[in-house]
């Protein structure tokens, strides 16, 4: 293994299609295990590579229960037939899992102790429920923790609603955003700017090769019929400034995914005759505020930009996760960003938020569309629940 190389790059980036996380989505009747076994094979089928060239195996997993406990990157590696002497690690950085674990995997190549590591994710949220973990085994929130939050903390949708009320985002502009997501989803996937990507996956009812979440035809006037989805009489007691305008519609759905990337040191890629397609430029992560819980993205934001010496104009798209529209909308607003640069292949409303799977899903839908349009730099960052947040910066090669 060489100490040598220093600069981490992308080889290649997959994903399987995204399900619907819910009883009767098309990918709800695979296991978690096989679902992440998928892309790892995939990965290296796609790249001449044998498993016993891998160093590690870094996967995101929110919800660590049931059919996603016992370290399920390393169920995955021994699921996908990798040879057994090829470790596994699971992460748990909320929404930003596997984000955090592609940082992971070029930080070790970048410190010259990998040559080539997988990066991904997993979540089955329609067999591993979210929320189930505290169902299951209690709360997470302690005496100590409730002492320092007396007032409690809450979900992330009530977040949600604090986050669009702070920065005046009104119920129309939620909900024309969110129909925009689908649209330019649609238009992508139409164009087949995710073939490159997508794995496609064998299940009972037949061969899944496109997302089971995009709704092309959504409109701005058919979510406005929408119910708010985390109004109670309790909490609008405690929150008598929210007018409660975030619903089903401008969130995004519950998903079923997994997703993976390729990464190496550009020497050991280019001795394998594999071509680099981006670099990692610059990370960051943050925390903030936990009970507004999403806006960690723009401390995140400033940090990286700071870092890595760019302005928001130099960057050439943005992905943002769409955890609810008024998270990219406000973080729009804070930097002044190019609506056309950000998500412009729409984002997690209608691609999905297969939670421990969306950071790496997002790196390579970045990665697509910087050299679909010939851009150099890309931002992306993913608000995550307890305040915090990842962003990155990629270079394409």
């Amino acid at each position: 293994m060489s100490t040598a190389a220093r600069t981490a790059v992308i080889v290649d980036a997959v994903r399987t299609p995204s399900g619907r996380g819910k009883p009767g989505g098309a990918l709800s009747g695979i296991h978690p295990v096989d679902l992440a076994a998928h892309v790892l094979r995939a990965t290296i089928e796609r790249n001449g590579l044998e498993s016993t060239q891998i160093d590690d195996v870094l996967l995101g997993c929110v919800s660590q229960v049931g059919e996603q406990t016992l370290n399920i990157a390393r169920q995955a590696v021994l699921a996908a037939g990798f040879d057994e002497s090829v470790p596994g690690a699971t992460i748990d950085r909320q929404c930003g899992s596997s984000q955090q674990a592609a940082h992971f995997a070029a930080q070790g190549v970048m410190a010259g102790q990998y040559d080539i590591v997988i990066a991904g994710g997993v979540e089955s949220m329609s067999r591993v429920p979210l929320g189930v973990a505290s169902a299951v085994a209690g709360s997470p929130f302690s005496p100590g923790l409730r002492a320092r939050y007396p007032e409690g903390l809450v979900n992330q949708g009530v977040s949600a609603e604090l986050v669009a009320q702070r920065w005046g985002l009104s119920r129309d502009a939620l909900d024309a955003y969110a129909a925009q997501s689908h649209r330019r989803a649609g238009a992508a996937g139409e164009d087949d700017r995710f073939a490159g990507q997508i794995v496609p996956v064998q299940t009972d009812a037949g061969e899944l090769d496109s997302d089971e979440t995009v709704r092309p035809g959504t409109t701005a006037a058919g979510l406005a019929g929408l119910a708010p989805a985390f109004h109670t009489e309790e909490l609008a007691a405690r929150f008598p400034e929210i007018d409660w305008r975030i619903t089903a519609g401008n969130s995004s759905p519950l998903t079923d995914g997994a997703s993976a990337v390729l990464i190496m040191s550009e020497e050991r890629a280019r001795a394998l005759g594999l071509t680099p397609r981006a670099r990692f430029h610059a990370f960051a992560v943050a925390g903030d505020d936990p009970l507004m819980m999403l806006t960690g993205i723009i401390p995140a934001t400033r940090r990286i930009l700071e870092r890595s010496g760019l302005g928001i104009d130099d960057l050439d798209a943005y992905e943002v996760n769409e955890a609810f529209a008024s998270v990219p909308l406000a973080w729009a607003a804070e930097f002044g960003a190019d609506a056309a640069k950000l998500n412009p292949w729409g984002g997690a409303i209608a691609l999905g938020h297969a939670l421990g799977s969306s950071g790496t899903r997002l790196l390579g839908t970045l990665l697509a569309h910087l050299e679909a349009t010939g851009g150099r730099f890309g931002l992306q960052t993913m608000c995550e629940g307890g305040g915090m947040a990842n962003a990155t910066i990629i270079e394409r090669l």
